[in-house]
């Protein structure tokens, strides 16, 4: 009973999704994605850029530097990934150079 309650929560689970631009693709299956964000200053009120990097797993090596993606949260897959990505939303980007095996 307590088996049938759990997949449905983990099907209805929202996943965060998040868009970035690709800063390096030199991994295996791997390309580290920075995203920003505009927040104002809590006194004076002006907008400055906070940025953080994610480590995103690209199966298939799609993605290239300077390319504009959509990932979302996933389970770990490794010591830093938690997210997996999905697509490219502007492909802009310069093929990397990427290990082959």
């Amino acid at each position: 009973m307590n088996t049938s309650l759990d997949q449905h929560t983990a099907s209805t689970v929202s996943r965060r999704r998040l868009q970035g631009v690709v800063v390096k693709a030199a991994m295996m299956k791997t390309i580290v994605v920075r995203v920003d964000r505009r927040i104002p200053h809590p006194k004076y009120g002006k907008y400055y850029t906070r940025s953080a990097k994610f480590k995103v797993h690209d199966e298939r090596a799609a993605a290239k530097i300077g390319d504009v993606v959509e990932f979302e949260e996933t389970r770990p897959i490794s010591k830093d990934k938690r997210w997996r990505y999905l697509r490219t939303i502007t492909a802009i980007g310069q093929p990397a150079d990427r290990p082959t095996s």
